[in-house]
């Protein structure tokens, strides 16, 4: 399996705290980083290559992974329209690294407890992350479920059948080749100011996808710098239970 982690965003919304660097280096508490976090997190459960898309500060980001030192083979796809696009066309540009392989994809924002990266790695299906004990996010994602699956996923969405649902993701290489096919066809189309799972709710339920139920355990993204604090507080309790 290989892992995607999207770090090509500018975290604007993170003020100073991203001036200088990207935001999978911020500080989370304990000595981590979201992104060192992230990445000991898939060393220790055995994944042993992860592609990581790059935005601005490209080659820092890359010294900074190397530093690590970790059991890991990391490839770079840099995204050079970062500014203009969104990572619909970084994923589009790792595409050749990734088809006809077992898929773990994420956010570069995103802390999660070790049991929800183990469970998503252990699906035998292709799954997101979701979250029924928590109530609909204004606007973050939500994904509608239909059947017992998820058809769509998107800020937009609202009603008695979506769910709360973070962009954690683990694909079966079969679906995951679905989802880049459609991704190439929007990037073809020049819609690429798009999240990527416009292209996925465009399939309305052809690309096989199961939800992962969290139940009320920390998978969060950090947007800025509350949920920073937020998510921090609650990452360094989580980590003092896993010892």
């Amino acid at each position: 399996m290989k892992a995607l982690i999207l770090n090509s965003g500018a975290g604007r919304r993170m003020g100073g705290l991203t001036a200088d660097k990207p935001k999978g280096m911020t500080e989370i508490g304990g000595g981590y980083t979201i992104l060192s976090r992230q990445l000991t997190q898939l060393a220790a459960a055995g994944v042993t290559q992860a592609v990581i898309t790059t935005g601005p500060f490209a080659e820092k980001l890359r010294a900074y992974v190397e530093s690590l030192r970790l059991p890991m083979i990391v490839t770079y796809v840099h995204s050079p329209e970062y500014a203009t696009t969104n990572y619909i066309v970084s994923i589009h540009l790792a595409a050749s690294l990734l088809r006809g392989e077992e898929v773990f994809l994420c956010h570069g924002d995103l802390v999660m407890e070790t049991a929800v990266l183990r469970a998503l790695l252990a699906s035998p299906v292709s799954a997101m992350a979701v979250d029924r004990s928590l109530p609909l996010p204004e606007k973050d994602f939500k994904a509608r479920l239909r059947d017992g699956a998820i058809v769509a996923v998107g800020v937009n969405l609202f009603g008695p059948d979506c769910v709360a649902c973070q962009p954690a993701y683990r694909w079966r290489a079969e679906d995951f080749a679905l989802w880049l096919n459609r991704i190439a066809e929007f990037v073809r189309r020049g819609e690429t100011c798009v999240y990527a799972e416009n292209a996925l709710n465009e399939a309305d339920g052809a690309i096989p996808l199961m939800p992962l139920e969290l139940h009320g355990q920390l998978c969060s993204e950090i947007d800025n710098a509350d949920d920073l604090r937020t998510v921090g507080a609650a990452f360094m309790r989580t980590l003092a239970l896993e010892g």
